[in-house]
């Protein structure tokens, strides 16, 4: 049992001995969960990666596959290289073993205000919406997420997950527990505030790229 749990469980025994009352059986548990109403989820039959794919580039974000992790700093040199970005990049630590190529200046603390690139891994895909989950933490700052104008994620294929609580399922088992801070990204940050017309970057990277492992 973790802290969270072990929190829960006085809470719930308090609450237990203010009523003189001791734990219920399995039976009257069993009795309670099937009064918990089920979120109704969106039913579909398609590939998840696909529809991974096609829901984060209908929102400007843009996907590319390679085979393997190893190929993933040549990917990001090919998106550097389009867009004609510094040869630096704010990487998160756990891409630390990679090859990046000779030449970049490649830091993992969190990312300055004149930062153009961060790399980052994602905890998750969500099939449901195209929607990356990253979770805080020192192998992945916060600030990657936001103060680049251009943000690459690596995403394996095998943690895109169907639905929304599927991504929670997979935050809550983390060996490291639950981060101080949890994003969900579907696409290059966006407002309409100005004469309802579309801006990109407003309040985070202008573009965002995915590059899917596996």
């Amino acid at each position: 049992m973790n802290a969270r749990e072990n929190a829960r469980a006085a809470i719930l025994q308090s609450v237990r001995d203010a009523l003189r009352r001791g734990p219920l059986d399995a039976t009257q548990v069993a009795a309670l969960d099937a009064r918990v109403p089920r979120h109704t989820r969106p039913a579909h039959d398609e590939d998840l990666v696909a529809r991974f794919m096609r829901k984060f580039e209908s929102r400007a974000g843009t996907v590319e596959h390679v085979a393997s992790r190893d190929a993933v700093p040549a990917a990001v040199e090919a998106y550097r290289l389009a867009h004609r970005l510094p040869q630096r990049a704010a990487v998160g630590a756990a891409l630390k073993d990679l090859a990046w190529p000779e030449g970049w200046l490649i830091h993992h603390e969190a990312a300055g205000i004149t930062e153009a690139l961060a790399v980052s891994p994602a905890l998750c895909g969500i099939a449901e919406t195209g929607s990356l989950m990253l979770a805080s933490g020192p192998d992945s700052p916060t600030t990657h997420n936001f103060v680049p104008d251009d943000h690459v994620v690596v995403l394996e294929t095998a943690r895109i997950v169907d639905h929304f609580e599927d991504a929670w399922d997979l935050l809550r088992a983390r060996p490291q527990g639950m981060p101080r801070a949890t994003n969900l990204i579907s696409g290059p940050s966006r407002t309409a505030d100005v004469e309802q017309t579309i801006q990109l970057g407003a309040h985070g990277p202008r573009r965002v790229h995915v590059i899917l492992v596996g």
